[in-house]
């Protein structure tokens, strides 16, 4: 080795496994359908890509923000739009019971124009 170069440290490949032999690798170990001990290489968190477990989502306001903002497509069934949708279903049914009455006070006075 030349004095001027430094000594290698030792490369670690994806979740801090040791490079070399991948069968030193630890092993997930989790129980599998036979029921014996799963033999994949574990990651960081202990377990294999298989055994890893789901997701738990978002935990933070903002990352629940932000993934609710990712999944909205177009807002027709927001909150906002269907209490517009309500309220417009409220003002159209006042605009039918208004004119219900004025065809009613135009009948009492036979002034009737053109079919209802």
């Amino acid at each position: 080795m030349n004095p001027m170069q430094e000594p290698r440290k030792p490369v670690l490949l994806r979740n801090g496994n040791p490079q070399g032999n991948p069968m030193n690798a630890p092993r997930c170990g989790a129980k599998t359908r036979q029921g014996t001990a799963c033999r994949g290489p574990a990651m960081a968190n202990g377990r294999c890509r298989m055994h890893g477990g789901a997701s738990t989502g978002p935990r933070t306001p903002e990352g629940l923000e932000r993934s609710r903002r990712a999944r909205l497509k177009h807002g027709r069934y927001s909150a906002r739009n269907i209490a517009l949708w309500r309220e417009m279903r409220t003002l159209m049914a006042q605009y039918e019971e208004f004119l219900e009455r004025m065809r009613q006070r135009e009948v009492g006075r036979s002034v009737v124009v053109g079919p209802r």
